[in-house]
């Protein structure tokens, strides 16, 4: 398959594809994230206590799909998060270098879910794949896995820093035969961050790894994703791929920030700021 063949024809669909159904769909998907080193317990509650806001301010809009935190931030979105279909996500594993012992990384992740997170995003450990030491990466997620049980587990390939579509296709399956529940693009941290040639690739890892083993994993574009452009055609790669069953916050997620203003501000039809 030409990859770049693929996306040519997937954007020549776009427009089709742009409707209200579609970005109501992509809303619905968003990690709301904020990872910034000035958060602060007030900040974070301000911004929980926006979502909360945001059903009755659009009820007619479904919500989104998490609140996405650094780990020690967890407890302040459980103690004010009322609407509770919404996750609650920590970054962990030393997010986003992964730059430590197994021992903290595993010991932290299970502190969050304690907190209040009930999604754990953790960063593969690059130092490791890079050099060829598959058996650590194996070791690292699954421990991590089994520290915090039921939860799910995003992990973060950093496809920007991996150079090949191999590499991306073989993190994908080491990632997923060692229990990640989702496979994610990119920290947003470090450019290249998500791309449409990375998510064609790990799609195909999903698919590959579905037909094998018919356990469905679920996907997470993130970085740099900040137009509703951006977010369909992503959708639309998930489609083409893997098909209808893949479009649901279950099986799709899209790491943004500025994403939910710019979706918003299409579907109500003015320019917002809500988030």
């Amino acid at each position: 398959m030409d990859i770049q063949d693929k996306i040519s024809g997937i954007q020549e669909k776009l427009s089709e594809n742009n409707n209200r159904e579609m970005k109501q769909l992509a809303f619905s998907c968003i990690d709301l994230t904020t990872l910034n080193v000035t958060d602060t317990k007030s900040h974070v509650k301000a911004f929980t206590e926006r979502v909360n806001d945001f059903s009755n301010d659009y009820p007619n809009l479904p919500n989104v799909a998490s609140i996405c935190v650094y780990p020690n931030m967890s407890r302040s979105v459980k103690e004010n998060l009322l609407d509770d279909r919404v996750n609650i996500t920590a970054v962990s594993g030393c997010f986003p270098t992964s730059m430590s012992f197994i021992e903290m990384k595993v010991k932290e992740a299970r502190m969050a879910v304690d907190q209040g997170a009930n999604e754990i995003d953790i960063v593969l450990p690059l130092w490791a794949f890079l050099d060829g030491d598959d058996m650590t990466c194996r070791e690292e997620i699954s421990s991590i896995k089994d520290a915090i049980g039921e939860t799910h587990l995003k992990v973060i390939l950093e496809t920007g820093a991996l150079a090949t579509n191999e590499k991306i296709y073989n993190a994908s399956m080491l990632a997923m035969e060692s229990g990640a529940d989702f496979i994610k693009t990119s920290t947003g941290k470090m450019n290249p961050a998500a791309t449409p040639e990375a998510a064609i690739v790990m799609c195909m890892a999903i698919k590959d790894y579905w037909i094998k083993t018919g356990k469905q994993i679920g996907f997470k574009p993130a970085g740099g994703i900040s137009t509703t452009d951006d977010a369909l055609l992503y959708l639309m790669i998930v489609e083409d791929i893997l098909g209808n069953d893949w479009m649901n916050p279950e099986l799709f997620r899209i790491g943004a920030s500025r994403l939910a203003n710019s979706l918003l501000s299409d579907l109500v039809g003015e320019e917002l700021k809500y988030f």
